[in-house]
């Protein structure tokens, strides 16, 4: 790449990362697009997704856990079956067409969910999901996860509210961790592909790190759960238009 082009792409990496982390997101899909709009090669943009899923979704986790915000007994029935389907994801190479146009789908209808059902769950309503739902729903999870080189909050913070299983500020927090657990799995699956990871990486580490510390820190503890909601609908939106149309 040329130092433009690096240069350009750093920027939309902070910015994906800035956005992303207000909802508990570590920005993978986000910088899948940035990467794909400069002709990355597939083989590449999968593992340096996850290492910057990695270093956001650690910092968003620790904010949001910090303040508060977080639920191991929501998240370790998820996290328990989704870690081995993420490696197992992680080692397969994929014909992603179709994958694409369906989650696309999915995630487009649950940003519209989202935005026309604005009622907010509070944390005396939100009741935990029955253990063989999330187990299943955990494993078809990691396993997309793994398979496309995302962390799987993109799907767990939706379902989490759609089915009130938890509260939005709670739920960014759970799928905060659930990403960073899912990330690692993905790329100890593949861990070969490290080596496709370009020499610009410690540049769009720093700025992935500063834009997740700045979302992390307006999601965790200034934005309202309104505001978290909205967000989270724009995000997926782009990244269900994204999916659809790269």
């Amino acid at each position: 790449m040329n130092p433009e082009a690096v240069i350009a792409l750093t920027a939309l990496i902070f910015i994906a990362a800035a956005l992303y982390s207000t909802v508990g997101h570590a920005g993978a899909s986000g910088y899948l697009a940035a990467m794909a709009i400069f002709g990355l090669a597939p083989a590449v943009m999968k593992p340096t997704a996850l290492v910057l899923n990695i270093l956001v979704a650690s910092i968003a986790t620790a904010k949001f856990a910090k303040a508060g915000f977080f639920s191991w007994r929501t998240l370790w029935p998820f996290a328990l079956t989704s870690i081995p389907m993420a490696v197992l994801g992680g080692s397969l190479k994929l014909e992603d067409a179709t994958y694409k146009r369906i989650a696309g789908a999915v995630l487009i209808y649950s940003a519209v969910r989202l935005l026309l059902k604005p009622r907010l769950v509070t944390e005396t309503e939100a009741k935990p999901p029955r253990l063989g739902i999330a187990l299943l729903s955990g494993a078809g999870m990691g396993f997309l996860s793994g398979l496309v080189g995302v962390g799987g909050g993109i799907f767990l913070s939706p379902l989490l509210l759609l089915m009130k299983w938890e509260e939005t500020r709670r739920a960014a927090g759970v799928a905060a961790a659930f990403i960073l657990v899912n990330s690692i799995a993905g790329l100890l699956g593949h861990l070969a592909s490290v080596r496709e990871i370009p020499t610009a990486i410690p540049w769009w580490l720093l700025a992935a790190g500063v834009g997740g510390w700045i979302g992390a820190e307006l999601g965790s503890r200034k934005l309202d759960q309104l505001a978290i909601r909205r967000v989270l609908s724009v995000v997926l939106l782009v990244a269900g238009v994204k999916m659809l149309l790269v």
